[in-house]
């Protein structure tokens, strides 16, 4: 291989390592400390399964057209993290990860490490944060964002949602400065499968 084409490939490959390194810094943007979150989440209550209603468009969801979000108690602070992704063609996939409280006074700051290469490579510096904004006392529906306020997802027990609800959580959602304007619902079960 001549030197000029293996020097486009390094370059080439080092422009694609930085395009997905600034695409996993969320972490590290500009956050405003003033995003409140719960009082407390006990843990116990929340793990379990959760039907993804509505969500601010995200690069590593963009296909997806149905998702769950299921997390199991690992231990003190630990806790597993499943994603699954049905697709509008019928296609599936999922992730694993580990979230860790990094708030234990209140439970409701959590940063997520998914099982991938890119998080084994760049470690703590990609973490997911992970806060708990919202949540009804029967732990049946979440407004769930980062502090960037650039994430930000509607969360149910059930896949479906009283529009009621639904509304009202936007409306939280809008009054903690995240753009609503770009939410997008998930399509129903039957629509999906």
């Amino acid at each position: 291989m001549s030197r000029m084409v293996l020097g486009g490939l390094v370059v080439v490959l080092l422009s694609v390592a930085v395009i997905m390194f600034s695409c996993f810094l969320p972490g590290l943007r500009e956050t405003a400390p003033d995003l409140p979150t719960v009082a407390y989440v006990d843990i116990e209550r929340y793990q379990g399964k959760w039907y993804e209603i509505a969500r601010l468009p995200t690069w590593f969801q963009r296909t997806c057209a149905a998702s769950t979000a299921t997390y199991q108690i690992l231990g003190p602070g630990k806790i597993s993290v499943e994603n699954e992704c049905r697709e509008a063609d019928g296609g599936q996939r999922s992730i694993r990860g580990t979230a860790t409280v990094v708030d234990p006074k209140t439970n409701a700051k959590l940063e997520v490490a998914f099982d991938t290469w890119v998080f084994k490579i760049f470690g703590s510096l990609i973490k997911g944060k992970y806060w708990i904004l919202d949540l009804d006392a029967d732990y049946q529906t979440a407004l769930v964002g980062t502090p960037d306020r650039h994430y930000l997802w509607i969360l149910a027990r059930t896949p479906t949602l009283p529009e009621e609800r639904y509304q009202a959580l936007v409306r939280r959602a809008r009054e903690l400065d995240f753009k609503t304007e770009n939410l997008i619902r998930n399509l129903p079960p039957a629509v999906v499968e």
